[in-house]
């Protein structure tokens, strides 16, 4: 019967191109790998290595099971998650899907103490954005997504389960110096004259932040238009415009200044995963580690307000 460690050893050599790679990936010595890929050619009764030089390649038997070997190790992984699923162990691959604010100061730190807890659960990170993150879960792009419900256009349905995470607050970022950071709050319809850094065109904030300058009497004058924060906010810092953002963007290495709006405005952040699924201890351990976040001041506790 074939090794599963030798055929893992096989499929590496593959990939890497030779022993010594293999070697220094798995931290055994040369010729340990060189031992055992003898015994798995004894036990397969096939010649898989033939020499070129000082150093070996993979013959066309070596090739066929090295590629076969890989999908029986994968079908190995998967079987066992699901075994692992059953009994309520959290293991495999999640699929997050979170919003660019919330990547760094909610997203991160969730996985890396995930990393600490649970070893056998593997955290991926993609950005979504509110527009993005429901059709991504329902199509299966995603398994979990944190997300804004508060986005228009959007149809949230039975088969998704929701998990209030808070409120986080809009705020208006003002460059250091900027006429406006001496009041506590500040009326909208103080910025019709200003000149405004804003998300790409159709986004949640870029949407929101022509709303309501509009209710305020005016269409804001925009210099600039990034779908990244970072640039955004060092537009702001260069004192050539000012922006409308979540709270939880803002972080305090950024000279900037943040004033509340006269009108406050929230945006409920929320949890969403798909009722169901194989996944599921996996998929509730990420969401815990999600929901333990006290070091995050921008957000609330949950609020059933939607904008205003």
């Amino acid at each position: 019967m074939l090794n599963s460690w030798r055929l893992r050893l096989l499929s590496l050599l593959e990939t890497l191109g030779t022993v010594r790679a293999v070697a220094e990936t798995l931290q055994l010595s040369a010729s340990t790998v060189s031992q055992q890929l003898a015994v798995l050619e004894t036990e397969c009764r096939c010649r898989l290595l033939e020499r070129t030089g000082r150093r070996v390649r993979l013959t066309e038997a070596g090739l066929l099971l090295a590629r076969r070997g890989r999908e029986i190790l994968d079908q190995m992984a998967e079987a066992e998650a699901e075994l692992r699923a059953l009994n309520d162990e959290p293991i495999g691959t999640v699929r997050l899907g979170v919003f660019q604010s919330a990547i760094y100061p909610l997203a991160v730190p969730a996985a890396t103490r995930l990393a600490a807890t649970h070893p056998h659960l593997h955290l991926e990170l993609v950005e979504l954005e509110p527009h993005e993150s429901g059709p991504a879960l329902r199509a299966g792009e995603a398994d979990v997504i944190v997300t804004t419900t508060d986005y228009g256009g959007l149809s949230w349905g039975a088969d998704l389960e929701f998990v209030p995470l808070g409120t986080d607050p809009i705020v208006l970022v003002l460059p250091r110096g900027h006429p406006l950071t001496h009041r506590t709050t500040v009326n909208l319809a103080s910025c019709a004259e200003e000149t405004w850094a804003c998300d790409r065109p159709r986004s949640y904030m870029a949407d929101l932040t022509v709303r309501l300058c509009r209710e305020s009497g005016f269409e804001p004058r925009v210099a600039c238009r990034f779908s990244n924060y970072l640039m955004l906010l060092q537009h702001v810092e260069s004192g050539r415009s000012i922006a409308m953002l979540p709270a939880l963007a803002v972080t305090p290495d950024h000279a900037v200044v943040t004033r509340e709006l006269s009108t406050p405005v929230h945006r409920n952040v929320t949890i969403l995963v798909r009722r169901g699924g194989t996944q599921r201890a996996a998929v509730n351990t990420v969401v815990a580690a999600l929901r333990n976040h006290p070091d995050i001041p921008a957000l609330s506790a949950p609020d059933q307000r939607l904008g205003r």
